[in-house]
Order: structure tokens, then C-alpha cells, then sequence
């Protein structure tokens, strides 16, 4: 992930590869990304039960 970042690039997140992602998915997607994707799911999946913890932190 490190290496895709320093070249402008990112890297999958596809069926469950994006779960090694979550330590640096705020550093790739940013603050703004990371707000609007917890809203959503806080929107969509109130009650938490929708693949728990899998979400930028």
C-alpha cells in the first residue's frame, strides 16, 4: 500500500483484500472520504449489523 501511495496509485478492495487496507485507508482516501463513508454507513446500517468493522476508522 505504501508503495501504490508514493506513486499516485491505490490498490484493491475487493472481496475482503480491502480488510489488510484498513490501517491505511484513512491516509490513501483522507478525512473527508472517511466522514462521509461512516454517515452512510450510519445511514444505511443504524443498528451496526452490516459487516461490523469494516469501515475507515
Amino acid at each position: 500500500m505504501d508503495a501504490a501511495l508514493a506513486l499516485g496509485g491505490t490498490t484493491t478492495g475487493e472481496h475482503g483484500v480491502g480488510l489488510s487496507k484498513l490501517p491505511g485507508m484513512r491516509r490513501e482516501l483522507g478525512p473527508q472520504v472517511a466522514a462521509m463513508q461512516r454517515a452512510a454507513t450510519a445511514a444505511l446500517d443504524p443498528q451496526g449489523i452490516l459487516n461490523p468493522g469494516e469501515l475507515v476508522g
